[in-house]
């Protein structure tokens, strides 16, 4: 039997912005060169951006697809989150990020309905945007990534 939360709003909801919308699915892939091509050619378009993200070990590129975008990230170190996700699992859905009005309050709100933040926490991301991510052990078996609404 499952109990509904007691929050009465989603994690990163706010009563005057209404429930987070999915801002991308993050795709693990071996390598951009052979990635972007089949990205561009199934959404006909190339990618928005491309750039690399020292911090996480990656290079990402976006796609908008109209109700959010994609983002490709290929590892750019062996030792990278990438990197060992393709070890395991091999290329596939690797993240979905929700965006949240106020990153500190939805991090907040996740861990009281018992999530747990995937070390070092909130920390800069893609686009230079805020973000933290909820681990998959503690998310339902998804990582989920928060990421802070552009001003």
């Amino acid at each position: 039997m499952t109990t509904a939360s007691t929050s009465p709003l989603p994690v990163g909801a706010t009563e005057q912005k209404g429930v987070p919308k999915i801002d991308h699915l993050g795709i693990a892939v071996n390598s951009l060169e052979s990635a972007v091509p089949l990205y561009s050619g199934l959404l006909g378009e190339n990618p928005s951006g491309q750039e690399e993200v020292p911090s996480e070990g990656v290079r990402v590129a976006f796609f908008g697809t109209g109700s959010g975008r994609i983002e490709l990230l290929e590892p750019t170190t062996q030792d990278s989150p990438i990197a060992a996700f393709l070890s395991r699992r091999g290329p596939g859905l690797h993240h979905v990020c929700l965006e949240v009005p106020d990153l500190e309050a939805a991090v907040e709100r996740a861990g009281a309905a018992g999530a747990g933040v995937v070390p070092p926490g909130i920390r800069s991301g893609a686009e230079g945007r805020r973000v933290a991510f909820l681990h998959p052990r503690t998310a339902g078996g998804v990582l989920i990534e928060l990421a802070e609404a552009a001003d």
